[in-house]
Formats: structure tokens, C-alpha cells, sequence
């Protein structure tokens, strides 16, 4: 069985498969990423995906992939060039010369966040998390959250 269809699977990538399956496809068409002799490009991204939401070192990824740690140090900037190669499909990037009318009508903003495209906001989304779970989720809410930062425009 295919460990991305696992709910083991969707702890590690944080996303459905087919989301997953979609990214992995992209980065293979768009961003250049190949299979190796050894190594799926499903498993490269799964490792680096792992690695950017989990915060974990080499050891834990050549333990819960058996691979070497050369191999996992030669696979994650391989993921991340590729993710890099797609980035102007999937980001807007604001015309420089644009300042916002919530910034631009607003004497207080203005002279300070002309050259602003947008704002970052983060908060607390309350989120499902089984019971055993629930206390690693819980922060000043009597309830489980996940934090959230948003970038975003202002409309």
C-alpha cells in the first residue's frame, strides 16, 4: 500500500493524496524534478515535505525511510529547486508601483505603508484532532487550534 493513501501518510505530507499525487506531477512537468535510480519523485517530495512541517534532522528521515543520509541530502534541494522553478505559475506578484486604497486614502498608513501589497495575519483556526492528541493542540482555548499566518490582500 501506497503510504501517502495512509492516515500514517497524510501526517507526514499534511495534505490529501490527491492533492499530493497533483503537487508531485507539477514539480515533474513544471519544475524539472526527476525520479532517480532509486528514489520515486513521490518520495523525494514526501521527505522534503516531511522535513519542512515536521522540523526533523537527516537521522529521522534515513530511519523512516531507509535511505542514506546522502541520498536524503541530495534529494531535499533537488524538491526545492523544483518548487522553485514553478513559483511564478502559482504567485501573483503585485505591480511594485500599486499601493492599496486602504493604505493610499488613509493619512495615518500612507507615508509609512506605501509600498505595502498586502498583509500577514495570524491566528488560531480551531481544528478535529483525535482525543489522544487534543492536549498538543490546545493553547490559551479551551478547544484544539492550529496557528495559521496568512499573507494576503487587504480586499
Amino acid at each position: 500500500m501506497n503510504i501517502v493513501a495512509t492516515s500514517e501518510g497524510r501526517k507526514i505530507i499534511r495534505m490529501s493524496p490527491n492533492a499530493f499525487l497533483d503537487l508531485c506531477s507539477i514539480l515533474q512537468q513544471d519544475g524539472g524534478l526527476l525520479p532517480t535510480q532509486w528514489v520515486t519523485v513521490e518520495e523525494q517530495v514526501t521527505k522534503t515535505l516531511y522535513i519542512l512541517t515536521h522540523n526533523v534532522r537527516n537521522r529521522e528521515i534515513q530511519i523512516w525511510f531507509q535511505r542514506t543520509g546522502e541520498a536524503t541530502s541530495r534529494h531535499f534541494p533537488r524538491v526545492l529547486r523544483s518548487i522553485i522553478e514553478i513559483w511564478r505559475t502559482y504567485l501573483k506578484q503585485h505591480d511594485e508601483s500599486y499601493i492599496p486604497v486602504e493604505i493610499l486614502r488613509n493619512n495615518q498608513f500612507d507615508p509609512y505603508f506605501k509600498d505595502c501589497i498586502g498583509a500577514i495575519d495570524c491566528t488560531h483556526v480551531r481544528i478535529k484532532v483525535p482525543f489522544i492528541e487534543a492536549s498538543r493542540y490546545r493553547g490559551r482555548k479551551s478547544f484544539p487550534t492550529q496557528n495559521v499566518l496568512v499573507a494576503c490582500s487587504f480586499d
